[in-house]
């Protein structure tokens, strides 16, 4: 008795199960193309939210489980409607991965516009440093002299690192980094008007504004990707970033400086043909940092969900004064990573 019992459940469940499957089968409706699937990424993310929008899509519940069920939607707080990579709603819309063949917006075009503008900022810190033998030579500077104007370069760069960590917390990567380029190219195209040792203590002095770039290098990256890859990013735009330094001790003193004494041959001096190439080749990386520098921050993001001024104004995000991040990093885990 108890076993015809088991029998007719167990059947009646297999009946359950196979009417169910026929009723998905019959009401599911195919997308418009075949090869992409609900869940597929965006073939392009596009700026379509407005304020009021995201206002009244916050409200709803359902936009929020729609986010945590589909890994390409953004978050009901985003400038976004959709992302080209994987994100983790439940922290900000930080990626989960890296796709370094695409440049949209907003994941990866940071992750390309970080390291560009890091490479950027390194040709520039580091472009008079090719050419100080041959400053030394035509001002007629002592060893000392040169090693105290690379000493300032430096000085700058550390006490401008502490600075702009804050305002990074305030402002984002974005902008700091587009003012960092232009303000440091000026005194980088400057160079060649260089005239004794105070000169150019002064002038690389200035320059080493560049060197605050790595705070904002760092930053960037860790406010686009999920702690899980944050390393994985910040090493490449890093890395790639410092690839800077290098390419200018080349590119300066093995291509630009050559091909200037080669248009100045027809002097009558080896020293004025030099002279007359240091002063003039440190506009050309100068030139593409400020150029870069104007262009930054119309095609790149603050964050994921957008920029930190929309962000404010929708209720995405607080206000983080100046002052109050200065003094919420001064902890003792700071001062022992800075031991």
């Amino acid at each position: 008795y108890y076993s015809n019992q088991q029998q007719q459940r167990q059947q009646q469940q297999r009946q359950t199960r196979s009417n169910k499957h026929d009723t998905m089968k019959t009401e599911f409706t195919p997308p418009d193309d075949p090869g992409q699937d609900e869940h597929a990424p965006a073939k392009q993310t596009y700026r379509s939210r407005t304020a009021l929008e995201i206002t009244a899509l916050r409200a709803d519940p359902k936009e929020w489980e729609l986010s945590r069920s589909d890994p390409y939607k953004a978050s009901p707080e985003s400038f976004y409607e959709r992302y080209t990579v994987t994100v983790d709603s439940e922290s900000g819309d930080r990626a989960t991965e890296i796709k370094l063949f695409q440049t949209a917006r907003p994941h990866m075009r940071s992750l390309h516009c970080a390291w560009i503008s890091f490479f950027l900022a390194f040709a520039i810190w580091f472009a008079p440093a090719p050419l100080l033998q041959e400053i030394k030579l035509t001002l007629g500077l002592s060893k000392k002299e040169v090693w105290t104007a690379s000493i300032t370069n430096d000085c700058t760069a550390i006490v401008m690192r502490i600075i702009v960590g804050p305002l990074c917390d305030q402002f984002g990567a974005r902008i700091p980094m587009a003012v960092v380029l232009c303000l440091a190219s000026i005194p980088t195209a400057m160079v060649g008007l260089v005239e004794s040792a105070t000169g150019l203590a002064l002038i690389r002095m200035f320059i080493g504004l560049a060197g605050s770039s790595f705070v904002m290098a760092q930053f960037w990256p860790s406010r686009m990707f999920s702690r899980e890859i944050a390393g994985t990013a910040n090493g490449l735009v890093g890395g790639w970033g410092n690839l800077g330094g290098a390419f200018t001790q080349v590119f300066m003193g093995s291509v630009l400086f050559p091909l200037f004494k080669s248009l100045y041959e027809d002097e009558n001096s080896e020293a004025v043909t030099a002279e007359k190439s240091w002063r003039k080749i440190c506009v050309i990386p100068a030139l593409a940092a400020f150029i870069w520098g104007l262009i930054l921050p119309w095609i790149s993001d603050d964050a994921p969900m957008g920029n930190y001024g929309q962000m404010r104004k929708t209720g995405s995000m607080d206000r983080i004064f100046f002052t109050t991040a200065l003094r919420r990093t001064a902890t003792i885990n700071t001062w022992i990573l800075y031991v």
